[in-house]
């Protein structure tokens, strides 16, 4: 890969962090954590075509399904549903769990699914300019 193709990202994510940055209030220091029972919900981004989740399947960026963090306890199974619901407008839909992250939930990032950039941007998350994260609420309904 020519150092051109690597710093074209890398400058690309230091104006999305620039941004977030600059948005935030200047008292704050930290980000805020969701309120009790929410948490955030991000998205995968570019996956190479033919990719296989932690399940087996090949990965569909489109699809309604997600990825659980490996800090999870307890872990939710391949195969369960959960209904997501984007607390700023209200929009929900159902994902299957289907993989899993390497990201962690603590509690100045709790982070609780990586969803497919079809599912992110169903609830009303924004890919351009990359919003990062949502705020959800999750109902695990099996």
């Amino acid at each position: 890969m020519s150092k051109r193709k690597l710093y074209v990202p890398l400058a690309a994510g230091a104006v999305a962090l620039a941004a977030v940055l600059g948005l935030s209030p200047a008292s704050s220091a930290a980000p805020r954590a969701p309120q009790a029972g929410t948490c955030w919900a991000t998205h995968y981004g570019p996956i190479p075509p033919g990719a296989l989740t932690a399940s087996g399947e090949v990965f569909d960026n489109n699809k309604n399904t997600a990825a659980t963090s490996l800090t999870r306890n307890p872990q939710l199974p391949f195969g369960t549903r959960v209904k997501v619901t984007n607390v700023a407008n209200g929009k929900s839909l159902v994902v299957r769990i289907n993989d899993r992250g390497t990201f962690q939930q603590t509690p100045q990032e709790p982070k609780c699914l990586d969803l497919t950039d079809g599912a992110f941007g169903r609830l009303g998350g924004s890919l351009n300019p990359d919003a990062g994260h949502i705020v959800v609420q999750q109902q695990v309904l099996n």
